[in-house]
């Protein structure tokens, strides 16, 4: 089983890019060891500032390095980034359209045992209302370097949400198929779809996995791995819901405002049929491990195969 995180990914393809880039500049909030970013820290001092803990901070200097022609990446707690320096990210990155690339680590629920004060249930929700800034939740390691070469390449602000923990693999190294801002389509055949799954972030290797044994058991699915929430790729929704009986998305992320409604918003509008949104209740979760605490709530490879079940009964 794959052991390296996300957030190792991301710190491993900016040291390498940085042998040559001297623009490429790192901060953190007190949060290098979190955000697996150590090595790039020790690896390049002159290019890796400390803010300490102070997210507002770390935002605005963020964009002022920007201003002066940097290429600027965050990184910060999603439950922090994306809620103390919420008017920053608004402000100095999106209004001002400045090159931050802000990564919020150890997103959703993460942080597991530490409660709702460390969860971030509400960033999707909240960055992808603020204009001009794109919202990117990777589903693992190879399209999470994929993305970050991407973003490196482009001068616009981004919000990345990565989890804590080392997640399975769902693309092959080398074969990963990825396009800046469009879906990745999963299936058997794409052109047969009783139900459609639309995932991001961690959510999307159950999906795949309850994907499987549906198949299986002969129940056509396509999953659309859609870590560009913002901008959502409407194209992708609209073909393959156009072919499924129901939708079904998955997300790590409070039942408002994230990928579940943004999905019934052009299902709707285009295609109208049943969607049902599987995310995390509207109040804080359970204590304990993400597995166990996606287990509890159905968040899991047997959660999403009995919703589809009981979807196709009705």
């Amino acid at each position: 089983m794959n052991k390296i995180a996300n957030r190792q990914v991301i710190c491993e393809t900016l040291m390498e890019r940085a042998k040559t880039d001297k623009d490429i500049v790192v901060l953190c909030s007190d949060s290098r060891g979190s955000a697996s970013l150590t090595p790039f820290a020790q690896g390049y001092p002159e290019q890796f500032v400390e803010a300490g803990i102070a997210e507002q901070d770390l935002v605005g200097m963020s964009a002022g390095l920007a201003k002066c022609g940097k290429k600027v990446f965050c990184a910060s707690p999603a439950s922090f980034l994306s809620t103390r320096s919420y008017e920053q990210i608004k402000v100095d990155c999106a209004y001002s359209r400045t090159n931050v690339k802000l990564i919020g680590i150890s997103g959703g629920i993460s942080y597991g045992a530490l409660g709702m004060s460390h969860h971030s249930a509400q960033d999707i929700a909240a960055i992808s209302a603020i204009p001009n800034i794109r919202v990117y939740l990777p589903s693992d390691r190879h399209q999470t370097k994929c993305l970050m070469e991407a973003l490196l390449e482009d001068e616009e602000p981004a919000y990345i949400r990565v989890g804590r923990n080392a997640v399975e693999d769902v693309y092959e190294e080398g074969n990963v198929n990825f396009q800046m801002n469009k879906a990745g389509v999963i299936g058997e055949n794409p052109e047969e779809c009783e139900i459609l799954l639309v995932a991001c972030g961690e959510m999307v290797k159950p999906c795949v996995d309850a994907a499987k044994t549906l198949n299986e058991k002969g129940i056509k699915i396509i999953v659309l791995d859609m870590y560009c929430v913002k901008p959502l790729d409407k194209e992708a929704i609209i073909k393959y819901a156009a072919k499924a009986k129901a939708v079904v998305t998955v997300e790590e992320h409070s039942p408002f405002g994230g990928l579940g409604s943004m999905v019934s918003q052009v299902v709707a509008a285009e295609c109208p049929k049943r969607v049902i949104n599987m995310a995390l209740p509207d109040a804080p979760v359970i204590t304990g491990t993400s597995r166990e605490v996606f287990d509890y709530y159905g968040l899991n490879a047997e959660g999403i195969e009995k919703t589809v079940e009981e979807v196709l009964r009705k």
